[in-house]
Parts: structure tokens; C-alpha cells; sequence
């Protein structure tokens, strides 16, 4: 099936919680929706599926439209963060019970119950009931249950936020291969850019109730149509320098650096540079970079990675650096803004040049 949304909106009470909204997603897609808490993921999903109906526009599905059909005539399954189990049922009957209803024989419920147990590893949890287990468990357990329902339309709303690191990172590589199999237009939400990256596929960008765009993920990632958009698919948020263009150098607190390339032909003038946290360096790269006086603010570091935030010029940034960087809270450093990964963007927000396409990360 083909889901489309048609200039939808939706409006609770004076609030508008989803803009205008137009998307198209085929069968067999993998489409994820990526914005922060509030951004109205959940509330376009819940229009998808039938659980809302819209204030304005159109939802349809193979060109035909389904507002006002009951959901329980639409073929689909959603999980939530907030997973839901039938309490007093086993495991193996909350995952049969999508079976159950469609009247499929005692073989086949057999099969696909213990197929999805198995792949979700809680096999060994089949007689246990919802109260008896761990919430990943229960987790597990509601997504099982989408597994085996064999719907049109799978919506899954940052449904591996309980799970263990390993087992999450298992499903982002299995769930997506699963249920493009089965044809289903299958619809990821989650606030975390990275895990966007993982996935794949499509990714619509959302910010208060709009989408501020969609397209094959990498895309997005690499060439963010406007600084709301570079801004949501960076974490952390990508820092922000106002720089200043005259003919071939951007300056920033009285240092100069060459354009860089794409952008040698914008107008003099103003622009906001954009630079995602791992490209803003703390050791010169031995390039010709831009380099800004800084003092430290704060420094997490996590064993891996290192999250060092500084102020320069009254401007707040975050530098992420791979293993252990040790910095003193109030320690002035060097800082350094390598052109060649500049996203530059204009007075309305709108960018207008990028770095070349390199390894997303």
C-alpha cells in the first residue's frame, strides 16, 4: 500500500499541533520522523493510523481516502514508547492475539509467535505475564505483537528507548529488513539524530507541527534545505558563527579565513556559519582554518568521546572530540573552524552553501 498526506493539519482547541503537512510513503518504505520532544511526531502518526482525524487536508491510502474509517477497519500496528500489554494474557497470547483476531489457524499462530519471540529474545518468557517481566521485556513483548499482525501500515514511536545498547542496535538492523519485506510502509519516529543515520531510508525533519523536510536520509543529513532542519538533525545542535563575507574571506572577531568552496559567489556581506560539534576542532588539522579564542565552560566526557563547551565573542559552542580531553573550567583555548566543513546560511535562515559530501558522522 501507498500512504499520502495531503496538506494535513490538525488543531486541539486554539493550538496548532500539526502544519500543512504533505507526505507521500510507498509500500515497502522505511520513513523516519525526527524532531525533539513536542515536535509532533506523535500526533501525525496518530493521524496516519485513524486514532485522530484531521482539521484540514486529506490522508489516503492507494489514492483513496480513509478519513473517518474506524481503525479497526485499517490494517495497522503502532508501538509506543509506552508500551501496551494485555495484563492478565501470557506473553505468547499478547503476541497472538493480533492472530487470533484475524482467525489464523493453531499452526500458523504456533510459528509466528515463536518466530518473533525468538528474534526479539524472550522465548524464554512465552508463559510469563506482562506484570512478571522487565519493562524491555514488556517492550519487546508489544513489539512482537506488531510483528506477527502482518499490517499495511507498522508506526513505531521511539519504541527501543527501554531496551539494553546491544539489543537496540540489533533491531535497528532487523525491524526495518522485517517489515520492508512484508510490503508495510513502515513509519519510525524518534528525537535522536544518529539513530535517524542508522536506519536509513527517508527522513522527515519536523519542528512544532511542520515538516521542514523530507527525502533519503543522507540527504537531509548533508544538505539541510534551512538552519531549523541542519539544526534538529545535529546533536548536539550544530554551533552557530556569525560571520561576516567580504570578497574572498568570511571573518569572525577580527580573523579572516578564505571562502570556502560554493561560496566564493555569495553576495558580501552577513551570514550565520553552521558547524557541527565533531568538526569544530581542538587541535589545528594543518589546513588553513579560522581560529578563534575561546574559554571553557564545561567538559562531559564519557569514555569514548569528549564534550567540550566553550564562549567566544558571546557566541556558546560545543566541540566533540573522539577519547579523553582533558581542559580546566575556565581555561582559554584555541579552537578551530575548518572552512571545508562550513554550512553557511543567509539572513532567512535558508543555506546556501555546503560542505562536499563526505562521511556522515
Amino acid at each position: 500500500m501507498a500512504l499520502e498526506l495531503r496538506n494535513v493539519s490538525k488543531r486541539v482547541g486554539s493550538e496548532m499541533h500539526i502544519s500543512d503537512v504533505s507526505l507521500m510513503l510507498d509500500s515497502g518504505s522505511l520513513n523516519v520522523l525526527l524532531g525533539p520532544t513536542l515536535s509532533g511526531k506523535t500526533s501525525l502518526m496518530r493521524l496516519m493510523a485513524g486514532l485522530d482525524r484531521p482539521s484540514e487536508g486529506d490522508v489516503l491510502v492507494d489514492g483513496q481516502s480513509v478519513v473517518g474509517m474506524p481503525v479497526q477497519n485499517r490494517n495497522v500496528a503502532m508501538v509506543y514508547q509506552q508500551f501496551i500489554n494485555y495484563p492478565t494474557l501470557t506473553v505468547y497470547e499478547n503476541i497472538a492475539s493480533p492472530l487470533r483476531v484475524a482467525g489464523a489457524d493453531k499452526a500458523t499462530i504456533e510459528r509466528k509467535v515463536n518466530e518473533a519471540a525468538e528474534l526479539l529474545k524472550i522465548d524464554a518468557l512465552l508463559k510469563r505475564t506482562p506484570l512478571e517481566l522487565s519493562g524491555g521485556q514488556q517492550q519487546r513483548t508489544a513489539l512482537a505483537r506488531a510483528l506477527v499482525k502482518g499490517a499495511d501500515l507498522v508506526l513505531l514511536d521511539e519504541p527501543l528507548a527501554n531496551l539494553d545498547y546491544k539489543l537496540r542496535e540489533e533491531l535497528r538492523v532487523e525491524l526495518p529488513r522485517i517489515f520492508a519485506e512484508t510490503g508495510a510502509v513502515f513509519v519510525y519516529a524518534t528525537t535522536e539524530p544518529h539513530e535517524a543515520l542508522l536506519l536509513g531510508g527517508r527522513t522527515a525533519t519536523l519542528s512544532e507541527g511542520r515538516v521542514t523536510q523530507f527525502g533519503p536520509t543522507i540527504e537531509v543529513y548533508n544538505r539541510p534545505v534551512d538552519l531549523i532542519t541542519a539544526r534538529t538533525f545535529s546533536d548536539p545542535p550544530m554551533n552557530l558563527v556569525p560571520m561576516v563575507k567580504a570578497g574572498g574571506q568570511f571573518s569572525f572577531a577580527g580573523r579572516s579565513v578564505a571562502a570556502p568552496a560554493g561560496a566564493e559567489a555569495l553576495a558580501d556581506g552577513p551570514y550565520r556559519v553552521g558547524i557541527r560539534p565533531h568538526h569544530l576542532l581542538l587541535h589545528s588539522p594543518g589546513v588553513a582554518c579560522l581560529e578563534a579564542r575561546a574559554a571553557v565552560s564545561t567538559t562531559e566526557i564519557t569514555g569514548s568521546e569528549s564534550f567540550v563547551h566553550v564562549e567566544s565573542e558571546g557566541e556558546r559552542w560545543v566541540a566533540l572530540t573522539h577519547g579523553v580531553h582533558r581542559v580546566e573550567v575556565g581555561d582559554t583555548i584555541s579552537v578551530y573552524l575548518d572552512p571545508a566543513s562550513f554550512y553557511v546560511f543567509d539572513d532567512a535562515d535558508r543555506l546556501v552553501a555546503a560542505p562536499a559530501v563526505r562521511e556522515a558522522g
